[in-house]
């Protein structure tokens, strides 16, 4: 169905709608009524209500699903992008369920209302096949990020993140916005479809060669890409807990799926291979490359870590280099094995954010030596751990063993030449394996290792537990039924 009109328009984007009032709710309600509060309880209040927008989000989008494409593709929604932005949501929940116990700032509602607002700007940048409205998206959520993660007022750590994280991500977006003009020179249109079928041609146009490297470049700073990665140690270990787990999990979905679109459907016909020895010039070898050095750099550099969070997000720039695979081969099965390594890679990282955010807020820091005999003072939170450090190295029947699969082997199996990519899979499964060595570094320390002198048991607040027990269960279960998120993706 194609929508032009406004009122038709305002339906569609009732989910966004009830998020932005929501954000602006928080606000109003923690301005007006809660200021006499103590810090706690307005976080509280404020995590409830935004809480309850997205779950009134998700079940819009649940009871009345939408098929539309309005204005030419500027909003898309169907139903391949509504599950994804549930996904998106139910991430965002997580996020702030697990930052409820913060006490980094007395701005609670601003800092919640800049969390929704960077939903807002994930959903609307997973539904559209226009390079206008996905590049005014990402800088809504870009915007938002920066702000989270400075929010530590308190720490220079926190700022001198988020103003790198701000230096980088300007360049990046300016590279970006520059790539994305000379395509839209190029081809006289901002939809994706029109994009591909205007640029086909028997060669590479040189002009074109360097709209796609500038748009790589742009997207590669913004999933954490080598060599586009720099910010990333710094951002994860400076910014507030919740909002580098927001940064590692939903920003980061998002990043990749608007990233696999706009090149696989906006650059349709200047593929290029990389398949072994039939080597074509293209956007694929560049994001092979990428996606080669990410996996070789981010484990390598991550096994030097003595900072948990610095540890995620190397991790994380390894983990990139996997979902670029799904560019790489580019088919529909990639596809759906790139949704679910990444929504359940999201959900694992958040997990381990949460732990983390408790850890620090028992012993004051997230270095390996803080985690020295976390078993002994609370076992079901090391348990927790446990199953997340063996699902992001890929240990079955955990999801992170079954979306490595699925995604290697649609890798394997592309139509266009099958075994072609084998050599960037056996390297996918080499810096795997040597991933290993670091995530059981932190269980080594959870389990072997003996406490620090006169440490206590340390205890966990409710609502933290129990979000990152349901995160643990979700990763076993996600594991051994994936088809549950598989059949719905």
């Amino acid at each position: 169905m194609i929508v032009t009109g406004y009122s038709a328009l305002f339906r569609l984007v009732v989910p966004e709608i009830i998020v932005v009032v929501t954000a602006l709710g928080v606000l109003a309600v923690d301005l007006l009524f809660l200021r006499d509060r103590t810090t706690r309880s307005r976080f509280a209040i404020g995590a409830v209500i935004s809480c309850a927008g997205c779950a009134g989000a998700i079940l819009w989008m649940l009871i009345a699903p939408q098929q539309a494409n309005v204005f030419d593709a500027m909003l898309l929604i169907g139903p391949h992008t509504q599950p994804i932005q549930i996904a998106l949501l139910v991430l965002t929940i997580l996020v702030i369920l697990i930052s409820i116990e913060s006490t980094f700032t007395t701005h609670i509602s601003e800092y919640l209302a800049l969390i929704l607002f960077a939903a807002v700007g994930m959903m609307f940048l997973v539904s559209s096949q226009n390079i206008l409205l996905i590049f005014i998206s990402l800088e809504l959520l870009s915007l938002s990020l920066y702000i989270l993660a400075a929010f530590n007022k308190r720490s220079a750590q926190s700022a001198e993140a988020a103003l790198k994280y701000f230096l980088f991500g300007g360049t990046s977006a300016a590279f970006m916005l520059f790539g994305l003009s000379l395509v839209y020179g190029l081809s006289g249109s901002t939809n994706l479809v029109r994009i591909a079928s205007a640029i086909k041609g028997p060669s590479l146009d040189p002009l074109l060669a360097a709209a796609i490297v500038m748009t790589i470049i742009g997207f590669g700073f913004k999933v954490a890409a080598v060599p586009f990665h720099f910010w990333a140690p710094d951002v994860y270990e400076g910014a507030p807990t919740a909002s580098a787990a927001l940064i590692a999990s939903a920003a980061k979905v998002a990043g990749v799926v608007i990233f696999y679109q706009v090149m696989v459907i906006g650059f349709a016909g200047a593929e290029g291979s990389v398949a072994w020895r039939s080597h074509m010039p293209g956007w694929v070898p560049v994001v092979a490359f990428v996606a080669a050095l990410s996996m070789v750099l981010g484990n390598l550099v991550a096994i030097m870590q003595t900072s948990v969070r610095r540890l995620l997000a190397y991790s994380a720039i390894g983990h990139v280099g996997y979902m670029l695979l799904a560019l790489v081969s580019h088919t529909e099965q990639s596809f759906g094995a790139l949704l679910y390594y990444s929504t359940t890679y999201a959900l694992t990282v958040i997990g381990a954010f949460g732990v983390v955010a408790v850890v620090e807020a028992e012993t004051g820091g997230d270095k390996l030596s803080n985690f020295s005999g976390l078993s002994r003072r609370t076992p079901v939170l090391s348990f927790c751990m446990l199953i997340f450090m063996l699902s992001l190295a890929g240990i079955p029947p955990l999801s992170g063993f079954f979306g490595k699969f699925y995604l290697f082997a649609s890798t394997l199996t592309a139509e266009s030449k099958p075994l072609g990519l084998l050599w960037l899979v056996i390297l996918a499964i080499a810096t795997s394996a040597e991933s290993l060595y670091y995530y059981l570094q932190v269980l080594k320390r959870i389990y072997i290792a003996e406490p620090l002198a006169n440490a206590d048991p340390i205890r966990t607040p409710l609502v933290s537990q129990v979000a990152i027990c349901l995160i643990a269960l979700g990763v076993v279960v996600l594991g051994c039924a994936p088809n549950l998120l598989l059949a719905w993706l």
